[in-house]
């Protein structure tokens, strides 16, 4: 038989504040451990802290209180899953299991050792969504950390719902329940909880969405804008003109662009979200843009958005971006394009434009380098390259 229980351990100096311990017993064996909780003695009832009226201690108990549910929750589920396992155990196994999995059994610091690790891994992109999630839950909980085992299909209804009443489409709740469903299955497959099924109710599926696309005579006004006098609003416009050009090329790939990587009149680079290597004949349209930039002389980029090598590039590309969308806004309305102007509309301008020149979808799908993970990969074949160069050259014409 074990019991697990919190008890409050009074000071020696009258006034003073206690301490709570837990008292684990197991095969007659007694052994406590001391927590850092401290209370005075008229706030506790002989089992569980009690609120003695004085506002100002109240947020503190109210939170103390709840972290000792959580350690008693977690000091059983120990004891549940040490029983599980049909072998011996003694007192110390419990406290030395609890002290070690304090941290991991916790929500929060569950997804920080998996936003570490995929650090560690090189996938950056990965990890910045993983972060943007915690930072979502945790906004959603109040900062209040939680057990991953107390995860269940209430509370992910009720987050959902918090979502979804700050405006969130529901293709957006279900990149965050997407994450937060494989943060779980995660926990489940190293034995921290077990399967609840949690996810069963609310939505992380993929809705088909109205593609943010313009149309070539709206991609012409946008290039005729004359914007010599609004050096930021001309910039943004260019790097939008290169990603058309470019056959979409995402903004993080144009970031990252090298001089080396332009050599004998072809673009060549891999695609950081899909690590395919794509080659792109290198055409004057592009040429006028990078000439009109330049490039800074110690710099191996290609484009100057990335302005200081060496020194936190992804958070330079990520200001840029933002900067660049803001402006694009701006851009959208002297052009009168009813449209959210951002660089990713590029992406869907030039797979919209080819569509309409009839280019069939495999070189589409070639010339975007998309692969397995997207639903256009299906229609990929292997192209000789100056497929796709031609399917390019063809829409630049009409320019």
């Amino acid at each position: 038989m074990t019991s697990v229980k919190a008890m409050f351990r009074a000071s020696t100096v009258d006034a003073k504040q206690g301490v709570i311990y837990y008292q684990v017993i197991h095969n007659r064996v007694v052994r406590q451990l001391t927590t850092s909780y401290q209370i005075y003695p008229n706030e506790w009832d002989g089992k569980t802290i009690v609120s003695t009226g004085d506002n100002a201690r109240h947020d503190y108990l109210k939170t103390t209180s709840e972290r000792i549910d959580w350690d008693l929750k977690l000091l059983r589920s120990i004891v549940n899953q040490l029983d599980n396992r049909q072998q011996r155990y003694t007192a110390d196994d419990i406290i030395a299991t609890f002290k070690q999995s304090a941290k991991e059994y916790s929500l929060f610091n569950f997804m920080q050792g998996i936003i570490a690790r995929l650090q560690q891994l090189g996938k950056q992109r990965t990890s910045e969504t993983y972060r943007a999630t915690l930072r979502s839950f945790m906004q959603f909980r109040d900062g209040k950390d939680i057990p991953v085992e107390e995860i269940d299909a209430d509370m992910m209804l009720t987050y959902e719902a918090h979502l979804r009443n700050r405006g969130l489409a529901r293709n957006s709740t279900s990149f965050y329940m997407r994450i937060l469903r494989a943060v779980y299955n995660r926990a489940v497959e190293k034995g921290v909880t077990v399967n609840r099924n949690p996810f069963k109710q609310v939505y992380t599926g993929v809705d088909k969405t109205v593609k943010r696309a313009i149309t070539l005579k709206a991609i012409k006004q946008i290039k005729n804008l004359d914007l010599t006098l609004q050096p930021s609003l001309e910039f943004a416009r260019d790097m939008f003109l290169f990603s058309f050009y470019t056959r979409g090329m995402s903004f993080i790939d144009m970031a990252f662009l090298r001089k080396r990587d332009l050599a004998n009149g072809v673009l060549t680079y891999r695609r950081r979200k899909t690590g395919q290597l794509l080659f792109i004949r290198w055409e004057k349209c592009m040429q006028e843009i990078v000439k009109k930039y330049g490039t800074l002389p110690d710099s191996p980029y290609l484009l100057p958005i990335i302005t200081a090598p060496g020194n936190a590039e992804r958070a330079q590309y990520q200001t840029m971006l933002h900067r660049v969308n803001y402006c694009l806004k701006k851009i959208a309305t002297l052009a009168a394009i009813p449209v959210q102007l951002t660089m990713y509309v590029a992406r869907h301008s030039w797979a919209s434009a080819a569509k309409s020149k009839n280019i069939p979808i495999s070189v589409i799908s070639e010339g975007m380098g998309h692969d397995s993970e997207m639903t256009t990969q299906i229609y990929l074949a292997s192209l000789d390259t100056a497929v796709v160069d031609r399917a390019n050259a063809q829409i630049l014409k009409d320019l």
